[in-house]
């Protein structure tokens, strides 16, 4: 039987998290800031050395860069960025292709998004809490429940790979989640050729809803409204597989060297063999965390620790740099790759609309001066990564000038 105490701890956390902000002014509302961004174009590719496929996939990444070694580190330059941004293919047959790419309309002066640079004042805030696990105090995390949520935009976003990592579904045959879910470094993992994406649905085809109360705008109310709720009971799910065609990874994140790993290009997209039909979520590029709704990010995984359940957590944005976003997201492996979300205004569009921001690499540790530190990091969409992410969904880059 469920806690009583449990219930009222339930629905105020759905209250804060679900909750739409509040402004005085429709001009004070957080919004998407359309933007022109650089183009990244496939210029060359070769084919290359069918991979090994040697070790298991790593759901903990580690490096010995933190937030303030990323921030001394030289600007990459132009020819630096192609040969980042170039990238891999693996097809499903275990075909191996390599892609050079060229990048036109970008300013590599500039390491910020420009529709955003106004309101950034380059300073990253703090955090003045020293953090030792990976669920920082109380475990803030929710177990999604119920086939009537489980289903519904946006946790239906949420897929869970064959590797034991989590993605995001960003189109009608694609899936973003990161590097290290299928490639070491040096290699790709053990199941990245033959690659399987899993899509919760229920047991049954008959399955009566759960006997709850849903409110009529559900997606806005799990982000916290003030309609009664029940807390949902678990229906029986299972997880129904779709094969990945191709997986695109970066070249800044294949550096021959499994142990020495730069976390900034800890991000893959996966295309399915047939389109899944669900909604998926726009790819947006990430504004500054003074930016968002109570500088607040969310993402949802299959974290190992809670087996066939889906987990929704949300937190307040720390320290960020041009790539990385540092948060204490309370997390453990399995939602490395989740894609992190935020909701802000759309003033096109005339509503709010929840884009993807980052890629959740996962756990950092951190040696500093002799002491062990901790981060979870998320790998932010800059608008490079944007305009390269979009064309690989999209396969032009006329559909991809504007994130």
């Amino acid at each position: 039987m469920r806690s009583q105490a449990a219930v009222p701890r339930f629905m105020s956390l759905l209250f804060v998290l679900f909750l739409p902000p509040v402004f005085s002014s429709s001009s004070s509302r957080p919004q998407w800031v359309l933007q022109r961004v650089p183009v990244v174009l496939p210029q060359q590719t070769e084919a290359r050395s069918a991979p090994h496929f040697l070790s298991p996939a790593r759901l903990e990444v580690s490096s010995p860069c933190d937030p303030e070694c990323h921030k001394r580190a030289p600007r990459p330059s132009y020819w630096d960025l192609r040969r980042l941004l170039s990238y891999e293919t693996l097809h499903s047959d275990g075909q191996l292709t390599e892609t050079a790419i060229g990048i036109y309309g970008y300013d590599p002066s500039s390491n910020t998004s420009p529709a955003y640079a106004s309101g950034s004042s380059g300073k990253a805030e703090r955090s003045h809490v020293r953090r030792k696990r990976q669920i920082f105090g109380h475990d803030g995390r929710f177990s999604i429940a119920g086939q009537n949520f489980l289903l519904k935009y946006p946790f239906s976003v949420a897929v869970k790979l064959s590797t034991g990592c989590s993605g995001t579904l960003v189109g009608d045959r694609h899936v973003l989640t990161a590097a290290h879910c299928v490639h070491d470094g040096k290699n790709y993992v053990k199941g990245a050729q033959k690659l399987r994406v899993g899509f919760l649905k229920t047991k049954q085809r008959d399955t009566q809803a759960s006997p709850f109360y849903l409110p009529s705008n559900f997606t806005n109310h799990v982000e916290g409204g003030s309609a009664s709720y029940t807390p949902p009971t678990n229906d029986k799910m299972k997880f129904q597989w779709i094969r990945a065609k191709r997986t695109h990874v970066p070249k800044g994140w294949i550096k021959g060297n499994a142990n020495d790993i730069g976390m900034d290009y800890d991000y893959a997209l996966l295309e399915l063999k047939k389109p899944h039909k669900r909604r998926h979520m726009k790819l947006g590029v990430s504004p500054p965390a003074q930016r968002l709704p109570g500088r607040r990010v969310h993402f949802s995984g299959f974290d190992n620790d809670r087996p066939g359940k889906l987990v929704y957590r949300f937190c307040r944005a720390g320290e960020e740099t041009s790539d990385l976003l540092y948060q204490h997201c309370d997390a453990q492996p399995g939602a490395s790759g989740s894609g992190v979300y935020a909701r802000m205004w759309d003033g096109r569009r005339r509503r709010w609309e929840r884009k993807v921001i980052g890629v959740f690499s996962g756990h950092q540790w951190v040696e500093r001066q002799g002491a062990s530190q901790e981060f979870n990091v998320a790998v932010r969409i800059t608008p490079l990564k944007y305009a390269q992410i979009c064309y690989w969904i999209k396969g032009n880059f006329v559909d991809c000038r504007e994130g």
